[in-house]
């Protein structure tokens, strides 16, 4: 039984399958033939299995077989029909080649043109650019050398001005030197005087001190005289008489009040 969902092509090429399977058991189940290898078949089925594989052969089996019987014709018409196409193909690579060669060499030529106008145009824009950069150039030397000249002649001013200053700042120290010369001779004289004078009231000063200090020491011994003349009289017997006018100061020299007044 042919299987479902098969196309006709499918179906034969089954059918071709299927007959052969039945041959072959045919031939296996057939009875053999005593002391041979060969065996008995039933001609009939053979021949109608055999029918059945003829007719169930694919026609493209049959095309195949006839390709195959005309395969010389085949290939001479594929050399011919290859030699035919690689003779077009090379014609139209020749004639592509010589199209491009044709386009290159006339791009070429535009391209050289173009690079001539460039270079002309950069040559004539350089050659502005010198003219103008020359001019430029000797327009800021010429400005250059005028403030040169102009700061040269400033310079010189301000060195003779510097100069005329400095000549002058020094009659200035020389006359301020001369001034503090005779202030120091002046105030040398003043320190000088002042050192005697203080040296002067030095020398009175001790002098009165001095006349100062006898006179205390003066006066110090007359008390301690009498002082000790008290000390005797009280020392004296009792019933003594006490001489009040010995003891008193200032009898016979003893009292300093005057000397001590006059000084």
């Amino acid at each position: 039984m042919v299987p479902g969902g098969y196309d006709g092509r499918e179906i034969e090429v089954y059918r071709v399958f299927e007959a052969l399977d039945e041959l072959v058991t045919i031939v296996e189940e057939a009875r053999g033939v005593p002391m041979t290898s060969g065996c008995v078949v039933p001609r009939g089925d053979v021949l109608e299995l055999l029918d059945d594989v003829r007719d169930a052969i694919p026609a493209e089996l049959d095309d195949a077989q006839d390709v195959l019987d005309h395969r010389d014709d085949v290939i001479r018409k594929a050399e011919s029909e290859s030699e035919r196409t690689l003779g077009e193909a090379r014609a139209e690579a020749e004639r592509t080649v010589s199209s491009a060669r044709a386009e290159a060499e006339q791009l070429l030529a535009e391209a050289r043109e173009r690079a001539e106008q460039l270079v002309a145009e950069a040559q004539a824009e350089a050659e502005q650019t010198v003219t103008n950069g020359r001019r430029e150039y000797e327009d800021y030397v010429g400005r250059a050398q005028s403030e040169a000249d102009r700061m040269v002649q400033a310079g010189r001013a301000a060195y003779d001005q510097s100069i005329h200053e400095g000549k002058a700042e020094q009659a200035r120290l020389v006359s301020d030197t001369e001034v503090v010369q005779t202030a120091n001779g002046e105030a040398k004289r003043i320190v000088a005087e002042a050192n005697e004078d203080a040296e002067r009231l030095r020398g009175e000063c001790d002098a009165y001190v001095d006349s100062r200090l006898a006179d205390f020491e003066d006066l110090l011994s007359k008390t301690l005289r009498t002082v000790g003349k008290g000390r005797q009289q009280l020392r004296s017997p009792v019933g003594a008489p006490f001489d009040y006018e010995e003891w008193k100061p200032g009898r016979s020299g003893t009292s300093t009040g005057g000397n001590g007044g006059s000084h």
